[in-house]
């Protein structure tokens, strides 16, 4: 088995695209005017209108509902990543924080609500912070 990608079910496709083109770098692949894809090495992220949601079966899901998924994409520097979307993104959950499991993460919401973790991997000397 295979995870082929996380799907984000959206009230507005064209902003949630542009967004996630505009931090991650990305470019967004259209498949269908109501669904795209943002393909990384490691996964593939998919942006669905809620216009699709019918062809799943009746009130399968929802837009703008989430409040249990965390995506997580890895970048060289978190600070730089944190400086550099001061003037795309309209909510910022956490400043770049070190983590006890080893990450130092910058928390955010995309423009639907969904929290959205990017991160840089920490070395030894700064973990150890917590486990003193």
């Amino acid at each position: 088995m295979q995870l082929a990608a996380t799907r984000i079910i959206t009230d507005d496709i064209d902003a949630l695209v542009g967004f996630y083109e505009d931090v991650t770098g990305i470019s967004v692949e259209r498949l269908h005017p109501l669904f795209a894809e943002l393909r990384t090495p490691s996964g593939t992220l998919a942006i669905a209108s809620s216009a699709t949601v019918p062809l799943l079966g009746e009130n399968v899901a929802q837009g703008r509902s989430n409040r249990s998924i965390i995506l997580d994409f890895r970048v060289d520097d978190v600070d730089a990543t944190y400086v550099a979307l001061q003037d795309t993104v309209a909510e910022f959950v956490r400043v770049p924080t070190d983590m006890p499991w080893g990450n130092r993460s910058l928390l955010l919401r995309d423009p639907d609500g969904n929290l959205i973790n990017f991160f840089t991997p920490i070395g030894e000397s700064a973990r150890a912070q917590f486990t003193d």
